[in-house]
């Protein structure tokens, strides 16, 4: 991921699967697998029909793949 890619992601706070995708390219069924196997971080549920993921833990996740 670029600077310019990873200055567009807050600092802290919760992001939507759309943006997660977008910084990290997956499909939804592979990103879906990934949090079932545990390989991606799971969301947590801000109400009944919203579920987004910690920003922290997306940033952490780039930063583990992003030599490989």
């Amino acid at each position: 991921m670029s600077k310019a890619q990873r200055s567009e992601l807050p600092d802290i706070g919760f992001i939507r699967l759309p943006t997660v995708l977008r910084h990290f390219p997956v499909s939804k069924s592979t990103w879906f697998q990934g949090v079932k196997d545990g390989r991606f971080p799971a969301p947590v549920k801000l109400s009944d029909r919203i579920a987004a993921y910690k920003v922290e833990e997306i940033r952490q996740l780039i930063d583990a793949t992003a030599g490989k």
